[in-house]
């Protein structure tokens, strides 16, 4: 016989939200900040009332999806730190340029919808900021990028090549390669 109790409630629970947030990542990588709620509860396998039970709001549902994108870049720069300096900030603009482009609108969305609390929108800036200067000047160091190329240079560019190329990852990377070959010395 099964528990209903307070712990088999908190691993259904777990279980919901992790559904939900499975389902909702490619649906916002496709539709942006504009995704239908109710598809990402139908794609979960769940009714309408469980997604508002875990996500009251649509900020609030993009909030989450945001922070985890947010998390793991933080990840990935920890990572890209430790290798080749050029390859390292190379790697780093591309995977940043792909998870703009899979993240298209949500960026603009929480920040206009931002209620003067803390933006997760500003929160993923100083992440992104501090991991593109911290590579950067482990490149500048090495050789492996132009002299006087800056860090928001490099952040406008991933800027641009995203907004120019939403939903098309392969694109954005290519632009992007092109325009490193610029950067480099």
């Amino acid at each position: 016989m099964a528990s209903s109790g307070p712990r088999s409630q908190r691993a259904d629970w777990q279980r919901n939200h992790e559904r939900l947030l499975a389902a909702a990542r490619p649906l916002v990588a496709r539709d942006g900040a504009q995704v239908s709620l109710e598809q990402v509860a139908r794609e979960a396998g769940v009714g309408s009332a469980t997604l508002h039970r875990h996500f009251p709001s649509r900020r609030a549902l993009l909030d989450e999806v945001f922070r985890e994108a947010v998390e793991h870049l933080r990840r990935r720069g920890d990572e890209l730190v430790d290798g080749d300096p050029g390859a390292g900030l190379l790697t780093w603009l591309e995977e940043l340029t792909v998870a703009a482009v899979e993240t298209r609108g949500l960026t603009a969305s929480l920040e206009a919808d931002a209620d003067g609390g803390p933006s997760s929108a500003a929160d993923c800036h100083g992440v992104v900021r501090e991991a593109t200067v911290h590579l950067m000047d482990r490149a500048l160091a090495a050789g492996a990028v132009r002299p006087g190329t800056s860090p928001d240079d490099l952040l406008a560019l991933v800027t641009a090549i995203s907004l120019a190329n939403e939903g098309n990852p392969a694109a954005a990377r290519r632009l992007l390669r092109l325009a490193c070959d610029g950067v480099r010395p």
